[in-house]
């Protein structure tokens, strides 16, 4: 199969080796733009997240700090001045109190929260809030205190349970409540308010993907910003439209697009965020070694996750069949474009348990476990753990 055109940093980057510094600082200044994006662009959801589901409300009733860090939001400390951080560690700032949480959406320090605050009568006031991409694909490295920490964009939030906020609306009926209430930490279903059906998958890394063909998980787009689009429009609320009649599927938010764009700056930003590597410290070398031989061998592997990108997505998509997941009810791939499924770039997995699309394998040896019953493919325990390795060392 002919190969995806090069995606737009590729082609960037290539312009840039031949035009001189001109087009190298254009192209700084494109994923500069689309890193600002990707972490305070609403595309003008407020007119969902405030005046349909009136979270702002929510937020300045009853969301203080802890309540905020306990349901997986993260807390930007560059954006904290010292005196804040000071009062943090000596127990003067109340992280019982809702008004510190509208002090910090204030200093745009919520990851993947913006809010609008104006003081009335002395004291501020959170009049709307929207969010972001960095919602669910950045979390931060805890340096400062758990939740509290330098960003770390791309990296899947698996601490955040999507479905306890949206469920805290007064919006939302009871019963959705609880469907909502059922997904848990790191899974969000993406479809669901699009089809009605029920099935969270976990939240996948934005991460690694310069080069990759096929960006989603059932490979429904060929760039990133087919993605963007939909999640923008169909499930941020923002304002702009999305539409593919594969799904079939075509929504228009407000009179406006605020989406468009911004698409092409988000997706050179996102494909300069390189996998992170994996600590030397966190894998056994010598199995790792050992490991890579199963991979490439008797583990059956490297057939499908292939190349220095450990996929073959720009190549072909697979069956459902060739799920490990599968048979599941509902069947994601059957909710998709395509009704396949996408082989999984692996760079930077040790970072993101859990596994498999619906997180049933909590560790890199149950994966290794579910390929070898379901494949029949006679590895021993020991092949196993080095198997583990060498995905953990990726």
């Amino acid at each position: 199969m002919k190969r995806i055109v090069p995606t737009l940093v590729g082609a960037l980057v290539l312009a840039s080796a031949c035009g001189g510094n001109d087009d190298s600082d254009n192209t700084a200044a494109m994923v500069a733009q689309g890193k600002h994006t990707f972490r305070f662009e609403t595309f003008g959801d407020e007119a969902k997240w405030t005046d349909t589901l009136r979270m702002h409300e929510v937020i300045a009733a009853a969301v203080d700090p802890t309540t905020a860090l306990s349901v997986g939001l993260k807390v930007d400390a560059d954006a904290l001045p010292q005196s804040i951080k000071d009062g943090i560690t000596g127990g003067t700032v109340d992280l019982k109190s809702p008004a510190t949480t509208i002090a910090l959406l204030k200093l745009d320090a919520v990851v993947g929260l913006k809010g609008r605050v104006e003081a009335e009568g002395g004291v501020d006031k959170l009049k709307s809030v929207g969010i972001t991409c960095a919602l669910c694909h950045s979390t931060v490295d805890n340096a400062f205190a758990p939740g509290i920490g330098k960003r770390l964009d791309g990296w899947p939030n698996r601490d955040l349970n999507v479905g306890a906020i949206i469920a805290l609306s007064p919006a939302v009926s009871t019963t959705e409540k609880a469907l909502l209430n059922g997904w848990g930490p790191g899974r969000y279903d993406a479809r669901h308010n699009v089809d009605g059906l029920n099935k969270p998958t976990v939240i996948p890394p934005a991460y690694g993907l310069a080069g990759v063909g096929k960006i989603t998980l059932s490979g429904d787009g060929d760039e990133i910003a087919y993605w963007n689009r939909y999640v923008a429009v169909t499930q941020m609320g923002g304002l702009g439209t999305f539409s593919d009649s594969r799904l079939p599927l075509s929504i228009t938010n407000g009179t406006v697009d605020l989406v468009t764009d911004k698409l092409p700056a988000l997706q050179a930003y996102q494909l300069s965020i390189a996998a992170p590597a994996a600590p030397a410290s966190s894998f056994d070398a010598a199995a790792a070694a050992r490991g890579k031989a199963v991979f490439e061998g008797k583990g059956q592997c490297a057939g499908c996750h292939a190349g220095a990108l450990f996929t073959d997505a720009n190549a072909r998509l697979h069956p459902p069949s060739d799920s490990v997941v599968e048979p599941e009810t509902p069947s994601y791939a059957s909710r998709s474009a395509t009704k396949m499924y996408r082989t999984t770039p692996l760079k930077g997995l040790w970072q993101h348990a859990p596994y498999f699309h619906d997180g049933s394998a909590a560790t890199l040896e149950d994966v290794g476990r579910a390929y070898n019953s379901k494949r029949a493919l006679g590895l021993t325990p020991q092949e196993i753990t080095d198997l583990a390795q060498y995905l953990k060392s990726l």
